[in-house]
């Protein structure tokens, strides 16, 4: 196997996300010999054109970057192929055709952000918190054909805090994540590495053995719950049902902060909540006559919407047309 120094990796990436993972490569001495983003797009009030956070990062460390609009296009796998990749390594990025990820001879390595097979898809920060999960991790695995199912190569669990953000939670997995990686690559390239393949689905349930793992990273033991996917999140996705429990509604609200933001109507405008605290009372509010999406609050400390089993507390807020801010300075505005 080549020296650290000498293995070439290619590396793909576009958001923030992916600079914490490029950084650990290059700062554990890895030679990255080239790095694939996304082209600059236009963006804010002049439409300016934008680069990637990774495209950023690589520039400023002058690395190699290819901007390709379409991965399938002759120019760019002629240009991929002269990069003479051993692997590649692929973090927050677009769909890979079989062209490219299965073009180096040690293959494709992506980082996903939950224990696969649990979350496979587009926002799995997001539906682990909105569904009120207690823990997470970052997964490595090896790509193929269909999504997030290649086999696995190391795990990390972390566990999300009862009021901890989906924002929190990235900026947590994207260090561990990086860390992660590293050692990844580095069993690949000692060879002490094993892939794990990834459970088959029995009766809607999902079953991974118990095979050996390294160091201290968390063993892929037996599970047996419900497969629990993680789609894209869509407008409808961010719409609060207060007919909903109190830990329901909670866990939507910081599993959708800070982007895109889950959001309700208030006097007629829309108003994302960015984080909120739990008021659980035995049973449906009933003490001011309140109805669904109704509030109470008075006026100076406190602004809380009803749900089926007590109160959602409003703390960071956006009102349409208005900044970010805490529900003091919210109130200290607002008239009834």
């Amino acid at each position: 196997m080549a020296e650290k120094s000498s293995l070439r990796i290619v590396f793909m990436g576009t958001p923030e996300f992916a600079v914490a993972s490029l950084d650990a490569l290059v700062q554990a001495g890895y030679n990255v010999v080239g790095v694939i983003t996304a082209p600059d797009k236009p963006a804010g009030r002049g439409m300016k054109l934008t680069e990637s956070a990774v495209k950023k990062y690589a520039v400023q460390h002058g690395l190699h970057v290819l901007q390709p609009e379409k991965l399938k296009n002759p120019v760019f796998l002629k240009e991929l192929i002269a990069l003479r990749a051993d692997l590649q390594i692929v973090v927050a990025f677009r769909m890979l055709p079989e062209a490219v990820w299965n073009m180096p001879k040690m293959g494709t390595v992506n980082v996903h952000g939950s224990l696969l097979p649990q979350y496979r898809g587009a926002a799995p920060i997001n539906w682990a918190v909105i569904n009120g999960e207690k823990e997470t991790g970052v997964t490595t695995f090896k790509l193929k054909h269909e999504i997030d199912t290649g086999d696995i190569l190391l795990q990390e669990s972390f566990p999300i805090g009862e009021d901890e953000t989906a924002g929190e939670v990235h900026d947590r997995m994207k260090e561990i994540g990086a860390q992660l990686l590293v050692k990844t690559v580095e069993g690949l390239e000692n060879g002490t590495l094993q892939e794990k393949p990834q459970s088959s689905m029995v009766n809607g349930e999902w079953s991974m053995g118990n095979p050996e793992t390294s160091g201290t990273h968390s063993p892929l033991t037996t599970h047996h719950s419900p497969l629990q996917h993680a789609s894209k999140i869509f407008t409808e996705t961010c719409k609060i049902d207060f007919t909903k429990t109190v830990e329901e509604v909670h866990d939507l609200i910081r599993g959708l902060s800070p982007f895109p933001g889950a959001f309700t109507t208030f006097n007629g405008k829309l108003m994302k909540i960015y984080k909120s605290k739990k008021e659980v009372t035995a049973g449906r509010p009933a003490e001011s006559g309140l109805t669904d999406n109704s509030f109470t609050t008075d006026g100076k400390t406190y602004f809380k919407f009803a749900c089926s089993n007590g109160f959602v507390h409003v703390l960071e807020l956006q009102l349409e047309g208005k900044k970010r801010m805490l529900i003091e300075d919210f109130l200290r505005g607002y008239r009834s």
